[in-house]
């Protein structure tokens, strides 16, 4: 007697969703798997046995207990930014059509939807002159952003992204669809705040929107030959800075490009990124000495701009996806001896591209009461490298190895910790906060998902 053929748990668990959601669903084989898989992160390949669209809060519980009921792992992902793992089977759910965006601006208040990308929030708000704690990129994802921590142009003057947020709604682990705020919940209301994706999916966000129509600023460039003085400048001048002036210094090997100026191409540059919500005149007397140690502009397109616009003006255009290395690391002071490994980095003829030296402070140094588990708050300097963007995983091995060197490189000038929005490596978590912070965030997970259902990126275990 012929055995009948079992029906693989993931394609009982599609045609249970395509009968039961509002959403497509992708199995692998589909024209629309490969688009609907792949994370704007290229760095990883994930391999999901499907992949389910959420339409709202209850498409997503449906697909999180069809999960479960299915003995599949689970991860979510919405616009990709923040993957960090690849993996193979299971589902995933995807929550990138949950973009819906409201502003409430006699509240200052937005509530942002968990597929809703920040260029998604800037044109809902700016019309009523108010601003979110967004990013460098449009395109990035307001929820992930945001439960990471988020670090913006105007969180020295105002905070951490997690720390506007007023209310987020949830779907845990077990289906249940609770509120998460001051109130209600306030334990999981804490941990979102900075803790990341752990604890549920969160289907959307409430969070204070600020009143900046318009700021000074740009990225100007400078000749590298005076990096090490500048930066040595910056070390001491950055600390006495208002709250309103946000900076960086950037180290800089330009591509060969036919669209940058000709001076510019594949040449070493150093970079001062600023963003100012005063006046331009006091923008100026500011930063005067950091030009003076920098000599000479050889770009300097610095200007009063429309807030809204900051991002573009400054980064550019939300990228493609790409394949891009990086590390992140926190550091008390800039050494000279951190300062050297940095400009050195970026001179050699290697595949390290960038290193970013930010000074942070600020209202980002002072928390609110009952602020969420931001870590090191109190560590006044990050350093970041990055390699070019690759073609594919391939070539990105050797820029993998660059960046790898470089953070060996600085380690000894370092603290060790790290933040969780720009962290890669997802067995350095816990250098994300501080030992205190990251007890008690297993507590939580505990609480709201005891079997570690939301494993898939930057994961806390559940306290044993």
């Amino acid at each position: 007697m012929n055995e009948i053929p079992k029906i693989p748990a993931s394609t009982s668990a599609a045609a249970a969703l395509r009968d039961a959601i509002g959403g497509p669903v992708h199995l692998i084989g589909d024209d629309t798997y490969d688009e609907a898989r792949l994370p704007w992160r290229r760095l990883t390949d994930p391999r999901p046995a499907l992949v389910a669209d959420a339409t709202g809060p209850d498409d997503v519980r449906t697909i999180l207990l069809t999960a479960r009921e299915h003995d599949l792992p689970l991860v979510v992902q919405s616009t990709g930014h923040g993957t960090i793992r690849s993996y193979e089977g299971g589902v995933m759910l995807r929550t990138s059509l949950m973009k819906g965006v409201e502003v409430d601006p006699e509240r200052r208040i937005a509530r942002a939807g968990a597929g809703a990308v920040w260029g998604d929030v800037l044109a809902a708000c700016s019309p009523y002159g108010l601003m979110p704690l967004s990013g460098t990129a449009l395109s990035v994802g307001v929820v992930g952003y945001t439960l990471g921590g988020g670090a913006g142009m105007l969180s020295r003057a105002y905070g951490f992204a997690a720390d506007s947020v007023v209310r987020a709604e949830v779907v845990t682990a077990e289906g249940k669809t609770l509120v998460a705020d001051a109130e209600e919940n306030p334990d999981l209301f804490w941990a979102l705040r900075g803790g990341g994706g752990n604890f549920g999916v969160v289907t959307s966000l409430e969070f204070r929107l600020h009143p900046v129509a318009e700021v000074y600023g740009g990225m100007a460039m400078f000749d590298i030959a005076r990096a090490e003085q500048t930066i040595a400048c910056y070390r001491e001048w950055a600390p006495e800075q208002p709250d309103e002036l946000s900076t960086a210094i950037v180290l800089l090997q330009m591509p060969d490009s036919p669209q940058l100026p000709e001076p510019m191409r594949g040449m070493r540059a150093l970079g001062l990124r600023a963003v100012h919500t005063g006046e331009a005149d006091e923008a100026e007397r500011l930063l005067a000495p950091l030009r003076e140690a920098a000599g000479q502009p050889i770009a300097y397109p610095f200007r009063t701009m429309p807030c809204a616009d900051m991002t573009t003006e400054i980064f550019g255009p939300p990228p493609p996806p790409m394949v891009v290395e990086s590390s992140v690391d926190l550091a008390h002071e800039l050494s000279d001896e951190l300062i050297d490994a940095s400009v050195a980095a970026v001179v050699a003829d290697g595949e390290v591209s960038a290193v970013e030296l930010r000074y942070w402070g600020g209202a980002m140094a002072r928390p609110p009461a009952g602020a969420g588990p931001v870590g090191h708050r109190d560590v006044p300097f990050s350093v970041l490298g990055g390699s070019a963007p690759a073609v594919d995983r391939d070539q990105g091995a050797e820029a993998k190895a660059a960046v790898d060197a470089f953070s060996a490189a600085i380690r000894p000038h370092v603290t060790g910790g790290a933040f969780l929005n720009f962290l890669e490596d997802p067995d350095k978590t816990a250098t994300a906060y501080s030992a205190e912070e990251y007890r008690r965030l297993a507590a939580v997970k505990r609480t709201y998902d005891p079997d570690n259902v939301f494993s898939g990126n930057h994961n806390i275990p559940p306290a044993s």
